[in-house]
């Protein structure tokens, strides 16, 4: 290959394909990661609630939503 000839299509072709295999595995990790942060912290604040999420009552009188 002569030093003024461009690189073969195919061979850029095939470095955009794994440039963006690795850019989607690299998201993929991503949002796992960050789906486990959120799980762990919904964990914590199940434990810090006593274990029961708590529902809401409405006030017949004033309306308002109050804890049951």
């Amino acid at each position: 290959m002569k030093k003024d000839q461009a690189m073969p299509p195919f061979v850029v072709a095939a470095a955009a394909v794994v440039a963006g295999w690795a850019m989607i595995r690299w998201a993929y990790k991503a949002v796992l990661r960050v789906n486990r942060e959120l799980e762990e912290l919904r964990v914590m604040e199940r434990g810090q609630a006593g274990g029961e999420i708590k529902t809401l009552k409405q006030d017949p009188v004033t309306g308002a939503y109050r804890p049951d």
